[in-house]
């Protein structure tokens, strides 16, 4: 069963079950992935694109928690919390620091980066090997560390 399929009908078991909070998470979801899907003149996105708009949805996600915390609205960062669970757990698992150091120095030996400013091509070269598998936030900084 593709991944679409399988969101939708976790919508249907959530919206049975009265799961408010999963039901909204993959209400969202699902209306991003039709946009998504509207924009590109799409019949049915690629399971890639669908792993793209989760993983924009958890990036939004992670930042508004920081943000609730900072503003000390700890009711609003448990209930974002609540919402990054869910989403995550659409998720392929995400490949440990180590196994991303790996990656990150294979891609740069096979691009032969040296400098700082090839920084963008080494990061496009990481998450499209990586596809879902990886926070860009974490490629970004082993990158600079290793091209430092």
């Amino acid at each position: 069963m593709s991944l679409y399929r399988s969101l939708e009908n976790d919508m249907k078991v959530a919206l049975k079950d009265g799961n408010a909070v999963k039901l909204s998470v993959l209400r969202m979801l699902i209306s991003a992935i039709r946009m998504f899907e509207l924009e590109k003149n799409l019949k049915e996105p690629q399971e890639g694109d669908i792993l793209q708009i989760i993983q924009r949805q958890v990036k939004q996600r992670r930042e508004s928690i920081d943000q609730f915390h900072k503003g000390n609205r700890k009711d609003l960062a448990d209930k974002e919390t609540l919402e990054l669970k869910i989403l995550e757990s659409y998720l392929p698992k995400q490949l440990t620091e180590d196994e991303l150091l790996e990656i990150v120095k294979a891609c740069i030996v096979k691009l032969g980066a040296t400098k700082k400013s090839e920084t963008g091509k080494v990061m496009k070269a990481v998450i499209e090997k990586t596809k879902g598998k990886s926070d860009g936030k974490t490629v970004n900084r082993i990158v600079m560390k290793l091209l430092a």
